[in-house]
């Protein structure tokens, strides 16, 4: 199968799988796990931080972070799509007592900052305390300016605010930007990184920061089930995956723009997205039969939409997707919206 659904699909080669055989390990909860500790090193030194903590997903590292920063009724200003708002399940209101501000996201994936600051709520026992600003970086594959970025900490500065950025993909950003990762996490004063997306470790993902807030992060790690033991033996393919995968992120980012050019081409194709290494498109065509005439042919999708509105296809590329893959999707998608 050709997959596109995410670039959380790859799986680890023969050579990071030999790097996790041979890792050493010891039980990280006691902070005796090599690896693990080898692992944080090296990512707090890349994006220019202070510490670092390993944690099985992002979604937890982001949590853990918000945790750090807030406490109960508190708020954190956040991105109306962005994935911390949208896609990790209410956690920070849930677990963390944490309120959420939403704010406007604009075109080019950057925040509307005279929002932000419009509602920052002022000193007052009537309203949730603004203790937070949260960023992504990338969003829906758009790379965040650093200007706008630096413009997002003066303001978080000048109003008391900590500075947060989902960087799951901040790897891609670094490419596409082509500056140093980190370059990018430079503004933040918490920056979560993945490892399994584009970098194609099988699991886990890395809060960076300050000692203080990373020190905070990890007691709320222990509370939230992400202590692990002999954790060296996954963190070694995350020490393998920024060692060696970084720099061939521009590949999957040469093989969007490719797929984006082939799918233009198609009738009743609208590309309506593309940056770094994800697509977004349009198809004037049954979601149904576009989804089930693809997978027959080899290719998973994620299809959204309706039959009255069309599908809505959003395509990412990754490590285990080869030029000559790309050839074949735009083959099999012209076949699945011709016959449709």
């Amino acid at each position: 199968m050709i997959d596109l659904r995410s670039d959380t699909v790859t799986r680890p080669d023969d050579a990071m799988r030999a790097a996790m055989a041979s890792a050493a390990v010891g039980d990280d909860v006691w902070g005796d796990d090599p690896t693990v500790t080898e692992l944080e090193t090296e990512t707090a030194a890349l994006l220019g931080k202070a510490a670092a903590m390993y944690v099985p997903s992002g979604t937890q590292s982001n949590l853990c972070a918000l945790m750090a920063h807030c406490a109960r009724g508190d708020e954190y200003i956040v991105g109306e799509n962005a994935h911390t708002f949208r896609y990790e399940a209410g956690g920070a209101a849930v677990l963390g007592s944490i309120q959420p501000q939403p704010v406007r996201t604009l075109a080019d994936g950057t925040l509307d900052l005279d929002h932000v600051e419009s509602v920052i709520k002022p000193d007052n026992p009537h309203f949730a305390r603004s203790r937070v600003l949260c960023l992504e970086n990338t969003h829906d594959g758009k790379v965040l300016p650093l200007d706008h970025q630096r413009e997002a900490a003066a303001l978080a500065a000048e109003r008391g605010l900590g500075l947060h950025l989902d960087g799951a993909r901040l790897w891609n950003a670094a490419i596409a930007l082509d500056v140093e990762p980190s370059a990018v996490a430079e503004p933040f004063d918490t920056v979560s990184v993945c490892l399994s997306k584009g970098l194609g470790a099988p699991v886990g993902s890395v809060l960076v920061g300050s000692v203080a807030l990373i020190d905070g992060a990890r007691r709320w790690r222990k509370m939230l089930g992400g202590g692990m033991r002999q954790a060296g033996i996954v963190a070694a393919g995350g020490l393998h995956a920024i060692r060696n995968n970084r720099a061939r992120l521009a590949d999957d980012h040469a093989n969007a723009a490719h797929l984006a050019a082939g799918l233009a081409a198609i009738d009743r194709v609208t590309v309506t997205g593309h940056d770094t290494n994800m697509v977004f498109a349009t198809i004037d065509a049954d979601p149904t039969h576009i989804e089930r005439t693809t997978t027959d042919k080899g290719v998973m999708l994620a299809v959204g939409g309706s039959n009255k509105r069309g599908a809505t296809v959003r395509f990412v590329t990754h490590r285990d997707v080869a030029t000559a893959d790309i050839d074949t999707v735009l083959d099999v998608l012209g076949g699945a919206v011709a016959a449709a």
